[in-house]
């Protein structure tokens, strides 16, 4: 099947006992067992749980990978990634990364033992240079958030094969519509389901999707063992939600796609980052591993961003990204905030930069909505 018929489909079937066409809400804590030792395949919905499951299924294949695991957030997800290293081992990382991961990265793992190297992985000499004996994965954030930049997942997989390390890369942006590292090679793919699988502003989740049976083992093991998981009931929205993913991203793109064009002419606007424009450094490589340069835009305010930012109308001053509504945020005082001044200006994130999620409402609302926030 093609991934939008997988996206409306996945691995849904009709209910086996009432003939319901959407699966149902198993919103229970623990099943009955048939006999000692003998399930009908499922025993405590830490483990596993039937609603659960479909999506896990579901995302798996849309991804194109083993197996899936659904978790409570983003976060959640990163974190249980993160356990599949032990103490001593070292990471290198892009460095413009979600600010929440770079938190978890260096205000915590770090606790325990875990070494990190936060680096623009643009180049192979840079790459393969930051490479020690414990090294053990590349973490992949393309495009990256909020920057916008643009990794070459060809490039990092071939290092790391070479180098025997793990990859994992955070599909969030791009979506498997638009971009499937599995393909590419990269072992594990993470996911806040939160943003444009749900696309709705109404859960919190995440996923890992795993591309061998032995990380598939390990995932499932780190889930159950950290519990983890995701509730039934909001495995259920994040499936209502990615039946109408392919339709829903490719309008956040085209509408993405018209405000950098805006922007970048704007006389209030220094800088446009968006990997659809010619002028984006990483726009070639974009093209070419990517099917959509995805919904979301930033840029740097030549003048008060608070004005801009309290004169918007349409734009909601909010957190998070991917959903119907059109969002703005501060990543220095919002998503990023949890990063250090001096580390957030040296990889580019500098105090005058907006990020914008553009949503689905009509592209002359949006435009007219900036323009009139950029005079003030």
């Amino acid at each position: 099947m093609r991934f939008e018929t997988i996206a409306i489909h996945g691995s849904e079937k009709p209910d086996p006992t009432t003939g319901a066409l959407i699966t149902p809400i198993y919103q229970t804590s623990t099943f009955a067992f048939e006999d000692v030792g003998k399930t009908r395949g499922y025993d405590y919905s830490r483990t596993s749980n039937p609603t659960r499951k479909v999506l896990e299924e579901t995302i798996a294949r849309l991804e194109g990978g083993k197996a899936g695991f659904a978790f409570a957030t983003g976060m959640a997800a990163e974190a249980t990634a993160i356990y599949l290293l032990k103490a001593g081992d070292h990471v290198i990382s892009g460095d413009d990364i979600y600010g929440g991961t770079y938190r978890l990265f260096q205000d915590v793992m770090t606790n325990f033992g875990l070494e990190f190297t936060f680096l623009r992985l643009n180049n192979r000499r840079e790459i393969e240079d930051a490479i020690r004996p414990n090294t053990r994965m590349i973490w992949i954030e393309t495009p990256s958030n909020p920057l916008l930049n643009i990794t070459d997942v060809e490039m990092v997989v071939d290092i790391a094969r070479k180098h025997n390390l793990l990859t994992m890369a955070d599909n969030t942006f791009p979506t498997p519509c638009f971009l499937r590292p599995i393909e590419y090679g990269v072992d594990l793919v993470v996911h806040s389901t939160t943003k444009y699988l749900n696309g709705h502003c109404d859960v919190v989740g995440g996923a890992i999707v795993t591309a061998t049976d032995d990380l598939t083992q390990k995932v499932q093991f780190l889930l159950n063992a950290l519990g983890t998981c995701a509730s039934p009931f909001d495995c259920w929205l994040v499936l209502r939600g990615i039946k109408t993913l392919p339709l829903r991203v490719k309008q956040h793109a085209m509408s993405a796609a018209a405000v950098a064009s805006f922007l970048e002419k704007h006389p209030r606007v220094s800088r446009v980052f968006y990997p659809g424009l010619k002028s984006h450094p990483g726009h070639e490589i974009a093209a070419r591993q990517m099917d959509g340069f995805g919904g979301m835009v930033s840029f740097e305010i030549n003048g008060e961003v608070n004005s801009f930012l309290r004169g918007v109308e349409l734009f909601i001053l909010a957190e998070s990204l991917g959903g119907a509504n059109s969002l703005v945020e501060h990543p220095a005082t919002m998503s990023h905030a949890s990063m250090p001044k001096e580390f957030r200006e040296k990889v580019g994130i500098f105090d005058n930069l907006v990020r914008l999620s553009v949503g689905l409402e009509n592209i002359e609302d949006i435009i007219e909505d900036l323009e009139q926030a950029l005079a003030k």
